[in-house]
């Protein structure tokens, strides 16, 4: 492979954030994988609830507890979108680039590359905002087993479906006005980097979404268990296409915007599944 020749900079102040609730399984990792690239001092964490333990290897990261308030999915998204971004407006009076997303999503540069993330994102040059291509993995269901806990996802699972859901604007380095979920940024676009990817883990076990859906209720089990999950049928159900898939994505979503929200990526509809490169398994998720 050719040596890409590439300016080093003086390593950029970085941090990344996040909010959960009753998810120690995905925090844990989350602290793990951006406490390894940024320091766990560079972390910080809202917790809805008082009620809420930090991760045990959560080491010198930030943890703010706030009280737990009951409301509908749609007002949760808006009140923890807007903690986190006033959060975030904060901390960049002392930090050159925040990360904001949720604990179960991580942000990957391409191995190939043969940089960190930190080292990577200091050598951008970011225009308010930087986005990597969404990727939701999930578990193909006649291929791949109930999943191990302790051990690393992408060593378990290989299929994730191209989604224009995740490609979201979680690296900032100005005050910005995240939309609910970080899915959008109000007053700006987005800009998806070629080497960046955003792996969403939501759908990465059928057996993690049974459980939570017999906390919810039984209403909500019997749906999973008659409808399934979209990503967790489509891994499994639809033919991966190749990894040029991976860039045909990334140009269809930087040029095409729904109407309905035109600060937002699309690509017509189209439904690709991919086989996640062998190589993202040295990004140590």
């Amino acid at each position: 492979m050719k040596k890409q020749n590439i300016k080093t900079h003086k390593l950029k102040r970085i941090a990344a954030i996040t909010m959960a609730r009753d998810d120690d399984f995905f925090l844990t990792r989350w602290v793990a994988y951006y406490g390894k690239n940024f320091g766990t001092e560079n972390l910080y964490i809202l917790l809805d609830g008082t009620d809420q333990n930090a991760p045990k290897n959560a080491g010198n990261a930030h943890i703010t507890k706030l009280p737990h308030i009951p409301m509908s999915r749609s007002s949760g998204d808006k009140y923890r979108i807007q903690k986190l971004t006033q959060l975030a407006h904060k901390l960049l009076q002392n930090y050159d680039i925040i990360i904001g997303c949720d604990s179960d999503e991580f942000l990957i540069v391409d191995p190939k590359i043969k940089q960190t993330l930190s080292e990577y994102l200091s050598n951008k040059k970011i225009n308010n905002t930087l986005s990597g291509l969404g990727l939701d993995v999930g578990q193909h269901l006649s291929q791949e087993n109930e999943l191990d806990k302790d051990a690393p996802l992408l060593e378990q699972r290989e299929y994730a479906l191209l989604s224009t859901r995740y490609t979201k604007p979680v690296v900032i380095n100005k005050p910005v006005i995240w939309g609910s979920g970080f899915h959008s940024i109000k007053h700006h676009n987005f800009h998806i980097d070629k080497n960046l990817y955003l792996l969403h883990f939501g759908a990465v076990d059928m057996k993690i979404l049974e459980d939570k859906a017999k906390k919810r209720g039984t209403d909500w089990l019997n749906h999973l268990q008659r409808r399934g999950n979209g990503t967790i049928n489509a891994v499994t159900n639809i033919e991966p296409s190749s990894e040029k898939w991976l860039k045909i994505a990334r140009i269809l979503q930087t040029c095409v915007r729904p109407i309905y929200a035109l600060r937002k990526p699309a690509m017509f509809g189209i439904k690709r599944v991919i086989k996640i490169p062998a190589r993202f398994k040295k990004s140590g998720v």
